[in-house]
């Protein structure tokens, strides 16, 4: 289909003042990457933390859901990892997506601030996120979650990570991860498929953009074969459950398609959501999207509790 409305504003307003990433440094980047100034959706609780990495401690923001009194002792909990190309974001840039998922999932969220690229090459952000989930395993009790629901989750290069926390905690035997959530993730690093020919300019994210960022994550190209950096890559066998969703005006959008098939193959439950006439990102943007972004999200996280078993929610949000 065509471009939403939304989409095509969007896509408008970044054409006329927008700057592409590949146009500045990194710490220029991140600037722009800045928190959202939208209205928050309320949860119970939010709280910083600093959990143990593998060079050093990691900082991280833990949501409570606004919940019902019939709820469970222990709720969910979801590992998030946020989006940027493992160059940009932080937990506070996608502190409205992590609301939302709180609510709507009534889940515990834990949104780690993971090292980023260039600074921590390859396989730095995995290797802090693998620890953060193993630390959520061991201890989000004390946060009234329940280690035996245990979900990673994330956003493009956020999405790549959930998918290779996935892939680490089978090779590793710990911990045991329930389900997996890709939201239009990266997986492979490979810029020769359909949709970057025809979404790979002009839809926000682009080819070079996405060059920028791997030349950044990675020591080397060939690093690119490896598993932990283009999960595609992997034997995915044994893997907990996925859902993948999918952005129609997207570059990622055949690899995060491609992803979802191996892992059918490889006899993963899979569930996929593709959001037409979207483009990449839209899900951090509920102040312009927000009803695609918002029921999405909604939408992912019945999904999720449905493919897993698990009671219904009956969130329809807020606005933001």
């Amino acid at each position: 289909m065509s471009l939403t409305p939304e989409a095509r504003a969007y896509l408008d307003a970044f054409k006329a003042t927008g700057t592409p990433m590949e146009s500045v440094s990194p710490e220029q980047a991140r600037a722009l990457v800045a928190p959202l100034k939208s209205r928050k959706e309320a949860v119970s609780e939010i709280r910083d933390i600093w959990i143990p990495g593998p060079e050093g401690e990691l900082s991280a923001l833990v949501y409570t859901p606004l919940i019902h009194e019939d709820r469970e002792d222990l709720l969910p909990t979801i590992v998030f990892f946020h989006g940027g190309g493992w160059v940009v974001g932080s937990p506070k840039s996608h502190d409205g997506m992590c609301r939302r998922l709180c609510n709507a999932m009534e889940a515990i969220v834990i949104s780690v601030d993971y090292r980023l690229a260039p600074e921590n090459k390859y396989p730095a952000a995995a290797e802090d996120c693998y620890a953060a989930t193993v630390w959520a395993s061991k201890f989000i009790e004390n946060f009234n979650g329940d280690p035996s629901r245990l979900i990673v989750c994330g956003d493009s290069a956020g999405g790549n990570l959930a998918a290779v926390v996935a892939l680490m905690a089978r090779d590793r035997g710990d911990p045991a991860i329930a389900a997996q959530v890709l939201l239009y993730p990266i997986t492979d690093h490979n810029y020769d498929t359909g949709s970057y020919r025809d979404n790979g300019k002009g839809y926000f994210l682009t080819t070079e953009t996405m060059k920028w960022f791997w030349n950044h994550y990675l020591e080397s190209p060939e690093q690119g074969k490896e598993p932990y950096a283009s999960p595609l890559q992997a034997d995915l066998k044994g893997l907990p459950p996925a859902i993948v969703l999918t952005a129609e005006y997207d570059p990622l959008r055949d690899e995060g398609h491609a992803y979802a098939s191996k892992l059918q193959a490889a006899g993963v439950t899979v569930r996929r959501v593709a959001c037409l006439g979207q483009v990449h990102g839209f899900l951090r943007r509920l102040d312009l999207f927000p009803a695609a972004a918002g029921g999405t999200l909604i939408g992912v996280c019945k999904q999720t509790r449905e493919m897993l078993g698990w009671p219904a929610v009956e969130w329809t949000g807020d606005s933001v």
